[in-house]
């Protein structure tokens, strides 16, 4: 744990590490989470953080969209880094997803409110590396599993849709969910009762 000096005129200092999050530009799922001790330059921290980006997805990616805190970094490699205001080199489609690398600061809100990266309780620099790993793999699982209940809830429904014959007392519906059980109680949780099992 550093003691962090922002400029922020409300709180002057911080306690922690620097942590370095991206993620996918659509899905927004995190590819890569990685903790750095002290308190280094951003610049420096992307060539670390675009390797072990290409270590977990097999491929080199081939655009990276960064904040103004990237300004002047020494990136080698096949990535093109796009920096927020930067006019030189943008098409329209770059342009374009560069209004989408805002989708970050709210992973990151995620991230430390559900995911519980803003308090480690792991033991050293090893400890604070494991939480910010572990607290990526835990949102990319509550995404999918939100999207699980999502596709199984489609599903419930489309079987209910067809499923009622006039000349027959029972549905299909009823017939899935079993005897005794009535269709309110199989839909009552919800998506938030997801965070909790995860």
């Amino acid at each position: 744990m550093d003691c962090i000096s922002k400029g922020k005129s409300h709180k002057r200092y911080e306690f922690g590490v620097k942590a370095s999050i991206a993620t996918t530009l659509n899905e927004c799922f995190v590819v890569g989470a990685r903790s750095f001790s002290g308190n280094p330059y951003d610049g420096h921290t992307l060539s670390s953080q675009l390797e072990q980006v290409s270590i977990l997805s097999d491929q080199e990616p081939e655009e990276a969209y960064v904040d103004r805190g990237y300004k002047g970094h020494q990136q080698e490699g096949q990535t093109n880094i796009y920096i927020v205001g930067q006019k030189r080199g943008m098409g329209a489609r770059q342009k374009t997803r560069m209004n989408r690398r805002n989708s970050v600061e709210p992973v990151i809100g995620h991230l430390k409110s559900d995911g519980k990266i803003g308090r480690c309780y792991l033991k050293g620099a090893l400890g604070d590396a494991l939480n910010v790993i572990l607290c990526g793999a835990g949102h990319n699982i509550r995404k999918l599993l939100r999207w699980l209940y999502f596709a199984l809830i489609k599903w419930l429904f489309s079987l209910n849709k067809g499923a009622y014959c006039p000349g027959k007392r029972r549905t299909a519906k009823m017939q899935l969910i079993g005897q005794g059980q009535s269709n309110s109680n199989m839909l009552s949780f919800t998506g938030n009762d997801l965070y909790g099992a995860v």
